[in-house]
């Protein structure tokens, strides 16, 4: 289209009257290429519809479990993902991955006789750095886990191994 304007303004400064023969071939050739133009977009929307008809058609074409998988929820974890609170029974592979190495290194603390856990302290265990941001991002975490009973916060502000229930917030409630 860019050229189509171009040999118009050519067309423009070329002519020296309405009815001039430079003016009506320009217009034949502007009136050409703004023909291809359109044949050509209307070509790549067709091959475009053909693609996407094609990928549809693939995807609906495979086996009945393959769509039954992909509907069915997925009851892995998804890292970033809520942390539910706990209750008895309910496994720890429920949460993300980095809560549960954090709980981890809890229990293990726990399991050879150290007392709780200062944030930074489980960083240096988990292999991060000891930098301002991963140690609050762990202690964010942490704190999530605590609130949920997960883990328990002490009052010292450090974090230990153990689990207790928490009051679930009443759905229907509109506090």
């Amino acid at each position: 289209m860019e050229s189509a304007h171009l040999l118009a303004a050519t067309d423009r400064s070329l002519s020296h009257g309405p009815t001039s023969p430079i003016r009506h071939g320009f217009a034949r050739v502007a009136g050409g290429i703004a023909t291809i133009e359109l044949d050509r977009r209307v070509i790549a929307r067709e091959e475009l519809l053909e693609a996407l008809a094609a990928a549809a058609a693939e995807s609906t074409a495979g086996s009945g479990t393959e769509a039954q998988e992909e509907a069915a929820p997925s009851l892995a974890p998804v890292p970033g993902s809520t942390v539910p609170p706990w209750r008895e029974g309910l496994p720890v592979t429920v949460l993300a991955p980095d809560h549960q190495r954090i709980l981890g290194v809890l229990e293990q603390s726990r399991s050879t006789g150290q007392g709780p856990l200062r944030a930074k302290e489980i960083a240096v265990e988990l292999g991060l750095d000891a930098t301002l941001a991963k140690v609050e991002g762990l202690r964010s975490k942490a704190r999530r886990l605590a609130e949920r009973g997960w883990l328990l916060l002490e009052a010292s502000g450090a974090f230990s191994a153990g689990r207790r229930c928490v009051p679930v917030p009443d759905a229907g409630s509109s506090a």
